[in-house]
């Protein structure tokens, strides 16, 4: 775990790039958490939307280093939402606050999702200019646990960081590879009970994305192995 935590990449993201707190609900306890570099002239930046486990420090490598070729890069980690509408609503209000018409969303897994979900949602009035997406589904039903979605509330802490570990790789690992799952154990543990049960109830709520509604945006599918 500390490989990944001490190396200089990730201390030299943590003391150059400082986290925002912003609020855009009326519900003061939904803050959302984002890092934002590159030149704050681009108005349409690429904002990285994690899975269940990550918080806004797990695309730390991509932010230095798209910021660094002269891109403007957002990572976030979203406040508590238990509707894909209210999600989608939230971050609309979001990229109003930060003055963005149109982004590119890169998403793994439910972050990938949620990018979908918002683009048709905002269909009519696009606000997504590209969508990028990392092992990630478009209809919840592929997990078959709609019918558990609304207990996910319920549950303790140590049983929701359970469910979502044995989706991890199991087994032998390369030296990085393990880094980087030890990395995203530790991520997971920074997440209170209702920040994870809210993101799954997100992921297995029945939803699925109507395709029509997105065939106009420009698509990109990444799969990785872990």
């Amino acid at each position: 775990m500390e490989e990944i935590r001490v190396s200089p990449d990730y201390n030299w993201f943590r003391s150059t790039v400082p986290l925002k707190r912003i609020i855009v609900d009326d519900d003061d306890s939904k803050v959302w958490s984002l890092y934002d570099a590159g030149p704050k002239s681009i108005r349409c930046p690429i904002i990285f939307l994690p899975p269940v486990s990550g918080t806004a420090e797990v695309f730390f490598q991509q932010v230095l280093a798209l910021s660094g070729w002269g891109y403007r890069v957002i990572s976030l980690q979203y406040p508590v939402y238990w509707d894909l509408l209210e999600f989608c609503d939230g971050f609309r209000k979001l990229l109003d606050h930060l003055q963005l018409d149109k982004v590119h969303l890169f998403g793994a897994s439910l972050g990938g999702f949620l990018a979908q979900k918002f683009a048709e949602v905002t269909y009519k009035s696009p606000r997504v200019h590209s969508l990028v997406l990392c092992n990630s589904f478009s209809d919840t039903s592929i997990f078959n646990q709609t019918w558990t979605a609304n207990s996910f509330w319920l549950m303790p802490s140590f049983m929701l960081k359970k469910i979502v570990l044995g989706n991890f790789a199991k087994g032998p690992v390369d030296p990085k590879m393990a880094d980087a799952i030890d990395f995203m154990v530790d991520r997971l543990e920074s997440l209170n009970q209702s920040e994870l049960a809210s993101r799954l109830t997100l992921n297995c709520q029945n939803s699925y994305v109507e395709p029509h509604k997105i065939k106009d945006i420009a698509v990109t599918i990444m799969d990785s192995l872990y």
